[in-house]
């Protein structure tokens, strides 16, 4: 029996490890990562893996979550053109709730959308830094930046730290 059930948000061209890392963290837990992908069907990440979706995002409502994890890559940037910003509202739930979000590299892209990030102490790839700081946020350039319940990591490079603080929030 699992702990704590986490959504795991992506869709195409996902950063493999960033999201294949963190969910073996999260199972080592003892918790349950179950992947949302746009319609259900299976996401293909950028090295070339295929991962099998569990729902789809019209399937599922956020409280049913405990906690939300979004990968990097380009899907981050594709999730928020979905036509009824179905995946930045979902991610909203979390922030405003204080569940824990965990989302590394591209992925606070994503948390733009949701208008939650002022004031928030953030990190991720530099190539989304000026999105964040436009959008309130302090960015930092750190390994792992814990603001409350959102933790923020850049690369795969940081994916101990990041997966550490996961374990950590998740308990």
């Amino acid at each position: 029996m699992y702990g704590k059930k986490v959504a795991v948000i992506m869709t195409d061209l996902v950063e493999d490890i960033e999201y294949t890392s963190p969910k073996e963290a999260i199972e080592e837990a003892g918790h349950e990562a179950v992947l949302i992908s746009p319609d259900g069907s299976a996401v293909e990440g950028k090295k070339g893996g295929t991962f099998e979706a569990d729902k789809s995002i019209g399937e599922v409502t956020p409280n049913d979550y405990d906690a939300l994890l979004i990968p990097g890559g380009f899907s981050p940037d594709s999730l928020r053109g979905d036509k009824e910003d179905r995946f930045s509202k979902f991610a909203k739930h979390f922030l405003e709730e204080d569940k824990p979000v965990f989302a590394i590299c591209h992925g606070p892209q994503l948390l733009v959308d949701t208008g939650l990030l002022k004031d928030r102490k953030v990190t991720s790839v530099k190539n989304v830094k000026n999105d964040l700081i436009n959008a309130g946020a302090k960015w930092e350039d750190s390994p792992l930046t814990v603001c409350g319940n959102l933790a923020t990591s850049r690369t795969p490079d940081d994916l101990d730290q990041f997966n550490a603080e996961i374990k950590r929030q998740l308990g």
